[in-house]
């Protein structure tokens, strides 16, 4: 039947249905009303909405208007949420022992620390407009001379330029990251007082009011240095995530990255999952950028809609990130992806791998590891935990149709940048799965993030990896393993120590894999066959990148 003659028939049965009781008319005489979403003032929203959240008000006396039911919040609202009273430490700066690597504002994931550089002139100039001497004094201790910044570009007869970090107190958790990656002792947590705060948060409106980065003291070719651009602060902190929360990090090096390259011109669709959930706290978002919540099953699915519909507008240059946890991705959204991959279609993946259902409150996932003890595969006298191997989404994503696949970790700051920026420059899929640490369900202390991330690559628990098919014909061409420690050997020994570091190791450092050690601290027959699994994981690797 013609197309015309079956809408023609269809819209006659219509007509003849008693039950049909469509307001609308038939499907060809029913007018077209154009959908349109409410356009939200944003400034009324804070004022009103906001407010009535922060006054303890807002969600029993606020009205349940258009935007509420359109589920819209307007972007960067997050920054506006205040953490001052989750922790009762803070960091503070020593700016003399200060060297301006800029770890701790990297790994923040809150962005709560910021960094900032200006020339020596061009702050003299605005703390000549503070009129109280104290204060001007106060702010003058957050601004230090470094190698880096001040030295350096002396050298180069450059004005030597004034580096500073601040602490934002309305998003600080206390998680004491910023403190363990900080190698030159720069930082340290120090019990809240009123005054102290008081200092803080003056510290912190000078820092804001002094203008952005001079950008001739940015070297781009020092990946570190891109959080110093105010363009790649698009993830403005905020969230409800846990302290120390190891996708915080991950999603604020991914945005920062991304923005730094194309601004504010990019998307996101998002899977259910802790970071849909922390992220769209009503009435907080912490994205500058246009994002949406999908299912837990179909993000990539809605991925191709969108970018489907951004083609045909002819939006073809501007990057869609599609995020999910390893639930998502890796379980029951894999039909989706692998369908996204075959595709073709310029997306790109961004998995946040907690070897957890961390939402749900810790079930296993096929990506968790051998003997880990979660919910759904407990860790009791009959089974020693999850029993299954996990699950490599890598080496699966790899054997797609021309799909560009990477392994990173925020502890590998460099690798990270570079494997993300490799996804938004390959003209077609790419997947990026990140290690992030999960402190409730792993069972490691706030702080531990960087260090848990790092060793889990060092014992090859999660190997670093970067496939580009444009770097030839074959896997061995394509694929790179640099970035991991002893890529041709079995483990890596420690050169401090001379001790061979391995699986194990890693699961000393975690709670997930307590049960598995006695007393003498020697490990249980299922971690060692996890052992096992993890070094025949890292021997395919090796075959696969022709380096057995």
């Amino acid at each position: 039947m013609a197309s015309a003659e079956r809408q023609a028939s269809m819209n006659e049965a219509s007509a003849r249905d008693p039950h049909n009781n469509n307001s609308y008319g038939t499907l060809v005489d029913r007018p077209y009303v154009p959908v349109s979403l409410p356009v939200l003032d944003v400034h009324e929203f804070n004022e009103r909405v906001i407010r009535g959240y922060e006054e303890g008000t807002g969600d029993s006396d606020l009205p349940a208007d258009l935007a509420v039911a359109r589920s819209l919040v307007p972007a960067g609202t997050a920054t506006l949420r205040d953490f001052s009273y989750v922790a009762p430490e803070i960091p503070v700066y020593i700016r003399e022992n200060c060297t301006g690597c800029m770890d701790c504002v990297t790994e923040c994931p809150d962005t709560a620390i910021l960094g900032k550089v200006l020339s020596e002139s061009a702050l003299n100039e605005k703390l000549e407009q503070v009129a109280d001497p104290a204060t001007r004094e106060l702010f003058d201790k957050q601004w230090a001379k470094t190698r880096k910044y001040y030295e350096g570009p002396q050298k180069k007869g450059m004005e030597g330029g004034r580096f500073a970090i601040i602490i934002d107190p309305s998003k600080c958790k206390g998680c004491a990251e910023c403190v363990t990656v900080c190698d030159d002792q720069a930082l340290k947590m120090v019990d809240k007082s009123d005054q102290l705060m008081e200092e803080i948060r003056r510290a912190h409106r000078f820092f804001k009011e002094v203008g952005p980065t001079d950008e001739r003291y940015v070297n781009d070719n020092l990946l570190i240095d891109i959080m110093l651009k105010e363009q790649a602060h698009v993830y403005v902190g905020g969230a409800g995530s846990c302290a120390g929360c190891g996708e915080g990090t991950a999603l604020r090096m991914m945005c920062a990255i991304t923005g730094a390259k194309y601004g504010n011109h990019w998307g996101i669709v998002a899977a259910t999952g802790c970071n849909t959930v922390y992220t769209s706290t009503y009435p907080y978002n912490p994205y500058l950028v246009p994002w949406t919540n999908s299912l837990f099953e179909n993000a990539p699915a809605d991925a191709m809609g969108v970018r489907s519909r951004w083609d045909q507008k002819g939006w073809h240059d501007k990057p869609l990130w599609c995020i999910g946890g390893d639930g998502a991705m890796f379980d029951i959204g894999f039909q989706s992806l692998s369908r996204m991959l075959a595709s073709g279609m310029n997306i790109k993946v961004f998995v946040l791998d907690t070897q957890v259902y961390s939402n749900t409150g810790g079930q296993a996932s096929t990506s968790s590891f051998t003997g880990q003890n979660t919910k759904m595969s407990q860790h009791g006298s009959a089974v020693g935990g999850k029993q299954e191997r996990r699950k490599e989404i890598a080496q699966i994503a790899i054997m797609h149709p021309r799909t560009y696949v990477a392994q990173t970790t925020c502890a590998h700051t460099n690798h990270f940048y570079k494997a993300v920026l490799g996804a938004l420059e390959f003209d077609g899929p790419a997947v990026v799965t990140c290690y992030t640490t999960c402190q409730p369900e792993h069972g490691v202390g706030d702080n531990m993030a960087f260090d848990q991330a790092r060793l889990a690559v060092d014992t090859r628990a999660f190997p670093l990896l970067i496939y580009d098919p444009r770097k030839g014909d074959t896997i061995r061409t394509r694929l790179s393993l640099q970035g991991n420690p002893a890529v041709k050997e079995d483990w890596w020994t420690n050169p401090k120590t001379g001790q061979v570091v391995d699986f194990i190791d890693f699961c000393r450092s975690e709670g997930r894999f307590a049960k598995h050690f006695d007393r003498q601290g020697k490990p249980s027959e299922c971690l060692l066959t996890a052992r096992q699994d993890r070094l025949e994981n890292w021997h395919v690797l090796q075959e696969l990148a022709g380096l057995r």
